[in-house]
């Protein structure tokens, strides 16, 4: 009895209004003003790639999306042209395929911007469970599938926990790392979001991130961290 109610609780917030409708309301109208807003920047990052490493300046890969369906994640390119074709799929500590122009976006979150405009297609929403690449996708069991019931998004509880990813990974064999040593906990934050979605999950989880980017970058541009 106990676990059929816990159950429907959990389906109760996936499934309901707020997740269905009020939530992509809230991300429409919030990245239309945010793009009008943005443009400018967008331009000085598109030129800086451009300048530094050429063309294309986005990267786009498959993720797992809303209902199981694939999409292209955007992101302003941050490593060398074919990056996915000279080493893994996770980011290692001071990875050499990493540009200066990429490294300065990372550290600032920059590198995510180009997503805003996915959320405001409905591709994505602002908050919700980091996308993953499909491979891992495809792996999801149990409570895990759960996690596809709820647009994919720029931020969630795992981007607090591992905002600084390369750090946790090393500088060897990242991929091996990342499965080992965070891709369970990842998923279980991600299944932690799709049973707990509500606004005030949002309004939480929205201004803890925008705490520790702020926080991030501050120590990169001004404290020299990390660099």
């Amino acid at each position: 009895m106990n676990t059929a109610i816990t159950e429907q609780k959990r389906k109760a917030a996936y499934d309901g209004i707020y997740n269905r409708y009020i939530k992509r309301i809230i991300d429409f109208t919030i990245t239309g003003i945010a793009l009008l807003i943005l443009w400018p920047l967008y331009l000085i990052i598109s030129l800086a790639i451009a300048v530094e490493d050429g063309t294309p300046v986005f990267y786009r890969a498959e993720r797992g999306g809303y209902k199981g369906r694939p999409f292209k994640i955007c992101k302003f390119r941050s490593m060398v042209k074919n990056a996915d074709k000279i080493g893994g799929g996770t980011t290692a500590l001071n990875d050499p395929r990493i540009t200066k122009t990429g490294n300065i976006l990372r550290k600032t979150k920059l590198d995510e911007i180009p997503q805003i405009g996915q959320v405001f297609l409905g591709k994505m929403s602002l908050i919700g469970p980091r996308p993953e690449l499909l491979r891992y996708v495809d792996q999801y069991c149990g409570d895990e599938k759960d996690i596809l019931q709820v647009r994919p998004g720029i931020t969630d509880f795992s981007s607090m926990e591992f905002i600084n990813l390369d750090e946790i990974v090393g500088g060897d064999n990242a991929d091996e790392m990342y499965e080992k040593y965070v891709l369970k906990r990842k998923n279980e934050l991600r299944v932690k979001y799709a049973h707990e979605v509500s606004f005030k999950t949002d309004t939480y989880i929205l201004f803890k991130t925008l705490s520790a980017v702020f926080k991030k970058a501050f120590g990169f541009l001004f404290k020299n961290e990390h660099r």
